[in-house]
């Protein structure tokens, strides 16, 4: 009997891992192991009053004379309007990408495994018919994989372009109203130690979601 070499079908959940200024997956729960049964109900513990949050520390203030300054750019991709929207626009299509692979892959599965548990019980030209039917099936499935990635990547390089479009002239504002010299991208600068107060990230976030609620002049 001719026999097929079956290929490891690549799960197509773990494809896709470009990632967004931003967006981070959290990890699905681990599954608790039920505890054994007790002969005697036990009596629960008093629950214990919630401890209250502590209240955010006020921002440092901006050191006077200054002419120096930095922004970190991926906080204000985490944490402003626009940074958010483009990262739900990109994981919108990830969801997209990976339920049309997982459907690929699904399929695929289902075609080895009735070759492989029927194959005694196929007869040659059924036999011929199944294993060219995952062949294609398998380059389907690479094909695909790739055209995912390039759409994921392709889209990802246009979100962050329009969005440091949109942030550079609001940090250039900004400099020219704290009559700075040169404000630093710290992720970028090599910096390892700055006066907290140099850090203009949240007031570039208010000013830059400010900007996007200001309508259009025609």
């Amino acid at each position: 009997m001719k026999l097929l070499k079956m290929m490891i079908v690549i799960s197509a959940m773990s494809m896709l891992l470009v990632a967004t200024p931003g967006y981070a997956q959290t990890p699905a729960p681990a599954p608790q192991t039920p505890a054994p049964a007790q002969q005697k109900p036990a009596t629960p513990p008093a629950a214990a009053a919630p401890t209250p949050a502590p209240a955010p520390k006020p921002p440092a203030p901006f050191p006077e004379g200054s002419k120096f300054a930095f922004v970190d750019i991926q906080a204000v991709a985490s944490n402003s309007a626009e940074g958010k929207t483009a990262t739900a626009k990109l994981d919108e299509l990830r969801k997209k990408k990976n339920t049309e692979l997982l459907a690929k892959s699904n399929a695929l599965k289902a075609m080895q495994d009735k070759l492989q548990s029927g194959g005694s019980v196929l007869n040659d030209a059924a036999r011929s018919q199944l294993e060219k039917d995952i062949e294609k099936a398998q380059r389907d499935m690479q094909f695909a994989q790739q055209d995912a990635q390039t759409e994921v990547t392709d889209l990802t390089n246009q979100l962050q372009g329009d969005f440091q479009e949109k942030l550079n002239p609001i940090i250039e504002q900004l400099r020219v109203d704290k009559g700075l010299l040169m404000i630093f991208s710290i992720r970028d600068s090599g910096v390892v130690a700055a006066e907290p107060g140099l850090d203009l990230s949240a007031e570039v976030i208010k000013r830059f979601d400010a900007a996007g609620k200001t309508p259009v002049k025609k």
